[in-house]
């Protein structure tokens, strides 16, 4: 495609005047430029991105499309500028990191806090995903690191130990399960859980384990973090499955309990996964060797 930033910025300035010579306006062009730029596109594109009438344009079917491509466009674009301005003010390195709920939740606050301090010209964007979606993005070459649960397939990709990682399951002192030491997943498929919120990856990794026995979660209540969800179990609504490291840090005030989960997929490990570690920038490099040699700290 031969149109540029300005193009694209110009027709969504278009799409937001309602008329060409309002884009115009918006986007310092005369008129006469901004409509041969339009036409331009169209051209390009062998389709009509608006509808014109004496009252202004109107976007078409192709026009409602480009709207979306657009606006990701720009904003990457705008990412783009302020991480390179970024290094021209000392800037060494910028790390892109994604991660499943677990490892968001219970171990990257603390180490995050703890490299940053070391590394005052390093900064960190972290993003929670599906383990499977951070591993197609990877392998992709939109993203270049990524810690995921051990029992995900990497298609290719390469990975080092980060940390033990059980799930188990958080009852109240009120409960069938309560005297319980052990207990298989299928034992309580079928009872009321509060879970975290739509779009957590850990809740829709056992909700597939749910669907795989022919079940479907119930719910109580969703929230957003482990903190929360200890809270409601703990005053007797549902059971939770939730991470080892989280519930063993709540104090709780009204006698609930751990029970370990006897399925395989609840003992599990997560793992820094990348295409190639030796590929990496030296900065991300020593990140990568961070976050794996501080196992006994954390």
């Amino acid at each position: 495609m031969r149109f540029d930033i300005i193009d694209l910025r110009l027709f969504l300035n278009v799409y937001k005047a309602g008329s060409i010579t309002g884009g115009a306006v918006l986007s310092n062009l005369t008129l006469q430029s901004a409509s041969e730029r339009i036409r331009g596109m169209e051209g390009e594109l062998g389709v009509e991105l608006f509808s014109r009438s004496r009252k202004g344009v109107k976007l078409s079917d192709a026009g409602f499309s480009l709207v979306n491509h657009a606006n990701i466009v720009l904003q990457q674009v705008e990412h783009m500028r302020s991480e390179l301005h970024q290094y021209g003010k000392g800037l060494r390195g910028h790390i892109n990191l994604l991660c499943n709920s677990s490892a968001q939740n219970e171990f990257l606050p603390q180490l995050l806090g703890s490299y940053l301090s070391l590394k005052p010209n390093i900064s960190v964007s972290v993003k929670e995903m599906l383990s499977y979606d951070i591993v197609a993005a990877i392998k992709n070459q939109m993203a270049n690191l990524g810690i995921v649960a051990d029992s995900t397939e990497l298609n290719g990709l390469v990975s080092l130990p980060f940390r033990d990682d059980e799930l188990v399951v958080f009852v109240p002192a009120k409960n069938d399960w309560h005297d319980s030491e052990s207990i298989a997943f299928r034992d309580i498929v079928t009872a009321e859980f509060t879970g975290l919120s739509e779009g957590s990856a850990l809740q829709e990794h056992i909700e597939g384990h749910a669907k795989k026995l022919g079940y479907r979660i119930s719910y109580r209540v969703r929230m957003a973090t482990f903190d929360a969800v200890m809270q409601i179990v703990d005053s007797g609504v549902g059971i939770a499955i939730i991470p080892r490291r989280a519930a063993e840090r709540f104090n709780s005030m009204n006698g609930s309990k751990i029970i370990r989960l006897t399925d395989s997929w609840a003992d599990r490990k997560l793992i820094i996964c990348a295409r190639d570690f030796t590929e990496l920038p030296g900065y991300a490099k020593e990140f990568v060797d961070f976050m794996t040699q501080r196992q006994n700290d954390s």
